[in-house]
């Protein structure tokens, strides 16, 4: 059994564990109190290093990082839990410029609220990006598009190759490591080669019908995505953009 179940929060098998890194105790009273009352046991670090540790001691089913902290930043704190887990991170920022929020995303975050915000809002947040977070696997990997490992393989198309059932990523003969959302993204890009998929419908298959995000998340993942796989990232050749559409995975198939 994994030590971490997702589950909706209407379910009463066990309170479902929030690590809360926040230095600000008006922020830390209302919530501890706010998300106790919608059912969450939460565990409060007031630095990054505490949050590190209790993070490793709690095994938390979600983290609500800040991401100024004192004595390691939460985008420190957000990178290193990446590198252990992937357990859903909901980053917090005071500034809300878009700067904050990207780095926050390119970093692993799987979403951001900015300050001050609504519990209820919050609280939706929370519950989407679990209810859209696979069960980590024993052997370390995300699970995700469970349904489809036993399918067919995609094809081998413009030197990349993926492998489904071990969720592993290779470019031009070179292995690449993907993260959950962008190994994902470019399956969904891969199967529908060709074909232009609009934002709206990469945001539904990926992220799931209940985000209530911005669009800049998409941006991000096939930004970082250009990175790993594009010969020339700043000129893509292999996703490109449909402008006022969405995105079109091109090349010739190899395999």
């Amino acid at each position: 059994m994994s030590q971490r179940r997702v589950q909706s929060a209407e379910s009463d098998l066990r309170p479902i564990s929030v690590l809360l890194a926040e230095d600000e105790e008006s922020f830390i009273d209302a919530l501890v109190i706010g998300l106790g009352n919608e059912g969450f046991k939460v565990t409060v670090a007031r630095d990054g290093v505490e949050a590190l540790r209790l993070y490793d001691e709690n095994q938390p089913d979600i983290v609500l990082l800040d991401m100024m902290l004192p004595r390691l930043s939460g985008l420190d704190v957000c990178r290193t839990i990446r590198t252990r887990s992937n357990v859903p991170i909901l980053m917090v920022t005071a500034k809300g410029t878009e700067i904050d929020t990207v780095v926050a995303l390119e970093v692993g975050a799987d979403d951001y609220v900015t300050k001050p915000y609504r519990l209820r809002e919050l609280v939706a947040r929370m519950r989407a990006v679990l209810r859209r977070t696979p069960e980590p696997t024993t052997g370390g990997a995300a699970a995700g598009w469970d349904e489809h490992l036993g399918e067919d393989p995609i094809p081998e198309i413009g030197g990349i190759r993926l492998v489904l059932d071990q969720r592993r990523s290779f470019v031009r003969g070179e292995e690449v490591h993907l993260r959950r959302k962008e190994f994902d993204l470019l399956r969904l890009l891969m199967e529908n080669a060709g074909r232009v998929l609009t934002r709206d419908v990469l945001i539904d298959r990926v992220w799931g019908t209940d985000y209530i995000g911005d669009t800049k998340t998409l941006d991000v993942h096939i930004k970082r995505l250009r990175s790993r796989i594009e010969v020339d990232p700043s000129n893509p050749v292999l996703i490109t953009t449909i402008r006022g559409v969405g995105y079109r995975f091109d090349g010739a198939v190899t395999s």
